[in-house]
Formats: C-alpha cells, sequence, structure tokens
C-alpha cells in the first residue's frame, strides 16, 4: 500500500523537479505538507497527485478527442501592381 506522506526527495523524484523546488511549492501553497518529529518535511502524497492532474496537458482516455475538419486551401490571387 502506498504511503500517504512522501518525504521531500520522494516528491522531487515523482515530480521531476529539485527537493528546493519541492520546499518552494509548500511555501507557496501548491503542495500541501507538514512537519514531522526533528522539523522534517513530509509531502502529502494526494496534494502532489493533485498537481500532477491539474498541470496534464494530454488529453484524458475518457474525453473525446475532437476531429478536426480538412479544408483545402485555395490558391491565392496575384495581386495586381
Amino acid at each position: 500500500m502506498d504511503q500517504p506522506l512522501l518525504r521531500v526527495k520522494e516528491a522531487a523524484h515523482m515530480l521531476q523537479v529539485s527537493k528546493w523546488t519541492i520546499y518552494r511549492w509548500v511555501d507557496e501553497g501548491r503542495l500541501d505538507a507538514t512537519k514531522i518529529g526533528g522539523g522534517s518535511l513530509r509531502i502529502f502524497r494526494s496534494s502532489v497527485m493533485a498537481l500532477v492532474e491539474g498541470s496534464r496537458t494530454d488529453p484524458r482516455p475518457t474525453e473525446s478527442v475532437p476531429q478536426l475538419k480538412i479544408v483545402p486551401l485555395t490558391r491565392r490571387r496575384s495581386l495586381k501592381r
């Protein structure tokens, strides 16, 4: 079973960013985290997954991709000078 909390390094690896980016995103509120004993920071896995889902640029498999209509180009008329 997946752990609900990630170490900073694990979150950075999942998101393919540096650990410093993770710290910055926590400060900015883009990622939810908590401090545990000794001041260690742990990132909530759910916030990492939400960030990934919110940043997707590809269509979801359940969404239909609109069909593009192919329109032939017309020749440009010569401009008389």
